[in-house]
């Protein structure tokens, strides 16, 4: 068939569908809806994958572009012809391939859309009722997800669940122990230390929490001077971030590793004891599902798409959804309990070898493009 792969920009998660999908017999075409502010992919767009040029693409999407952007869509379907539309998320790439009137669509939700978005407002929640009533296919990450989608009119029947998972070759817990710990980098200073290393991959912005981590590990630092802690990423909560650490006289603890790509990523999972999640939102994280393959035991928000996931005290733990001090106390627990790791660590691995395997889970989504075409 051909596809018509529809995103809101260029992600390691569109690159990860992109990528899987080029190694198919179907032919892909790739749209991209905006210009990324901060570029979280470095590999190219994959070979055998068609990127289409169009107004889209060049700035970030406002609602005042919409008919600029349906009108220049519906041109794209008539030059390419697609046997169907893959595209998410809902309330902007879905929604402009709906009001092109072209059929059929898989509508892709990105947890945030559903969770987030789809709850701002009237009118959002409109849109997403409008789409996903109009969609042949949906595909989510979760169960929350699932139960969300149906909130909204989509038909159980028409809802292909599967986590999207990672590579778990490349995520490993590492290949090299020392004392029960992955051998890291030697020139890094945070791997040198003698101490509980924290490790948070999550973008800097309100929806996952990281000022809540910055809080917590104020208070944890005052406790415990062994305890070290990692960021990566950045985003609009740079500046709080840093103000919160600074002010708690915490910085010299820190090490910000910036952006980075993924074929280095897991050499930072590899210098931790601890990964973290603050995240107020999500279906399945991906980040989560890095973590529990590398190795570590997680400790994560209490949220059902979390909950999903880590089962208290056997692959991680859970603290209270936004709640600093909860956090705070769970980290010096674990602290304390430093024996458990390796079997909790191997647990973790176990739960990413049995359910994040992305090489498994993505036949999911082709039987899904087979059931839309026998359709059609």
């Amino acid at each position: 068939m051909k596809i018509l792969y529809f995103s809101r920009n260029y992600t390691p998660h569109d690159f990860r569908f992109l990528n899987s999908l080029s190694k198919t017999d179907h032919e892909i075409f790739y749209l991209k809806l905006e210009a990324a502010e901060r570029q979280t992919e470095d590999r190219p767009v994959p070979e055998n994958v068609r990127q289409v040029l169009w107004t889209g693409g060049r700035r970030e999407f406002r609602w005042s572009d919409l008919p600029r952007l349906v009108f220049d869509f519906c041109r794209i379907v008539r030059e390419i012809n697609p046997d169907l539309v893959h595209a998410g998320p809902i309330q902007t790439c879905a929604f402009i391939a709906v009001l092109s009137g072209f059929r059929p669509i898989l509508t892709k939700s990105w947890g945030y859309d559903l969770i987030w978005d789809a709850e701002r407002n009237g009118w959002m929640k409109r849109i997403t009722r409008y789409v996903l009533r109009r969609s042949a296919c949906f595909i989510g990450d979760s169960n929350v997800i699932r139960e969300k989608a149906i909130a909204y009119g989509m038909e159980p029947g028409r809802i292909v669940l599967f986590p999207w998972g990672v590579n778990i070759q490349r995520f490993h817990p590492g290949r090299n122990k020392v004392g029960g710990k992955a051998q890291a980098d030697p020139k890094s200073s945070i791997a040198r230390r003698k101490s509980l290393t924290l490790f948070c991959s999550r973008a800097w912005e309100p929806i996952y929490g990281v000022d809540v981590l910055a809080e917590a590990f104020v208070k944890v630092a005052g406790s415990n001077p062994r305890v070290n802690l990692i960021l990566l990423g950045g985003g609009s909560q740079g500046t709080k971030i840093r103000q919160i650490l600074t002010s708690g006289g915490v910085m010299d603890r820190v090490h910000f590793g910036g952006q980075v790509g993924q074929r280095d990523l897991p050499r930072w999972y590899h210098m931790a004891d601890i990964y973290i999640s603050p995240s107020h939102v999500d279906g399945t994280s991906i980040s989560l599902l890095e973590g529990l393959a590398c190795g570590l035991p997680c400790l994560v928000s209490d949220i059902p798409g979390n909950r999903e996931w880590i089962e208290e005290g056997v692959n991680g733990w859970l603290f209270k959804d936004g709640d600093v001090n909860d956090l705070a106390e769970r980290i010096l627990a674990a602290g304390k309990n430093r024996k458990s790791f390796k079997k909790i660590g191997e647990a973790a691995r176990k739960t990413a070898e049995d359910r994040a395997d992305w090489s498994r889970n993505f036949g999911k989504l082709l039987e899904a493009y087979t059931v839309i075409a026998r359709e059609q």
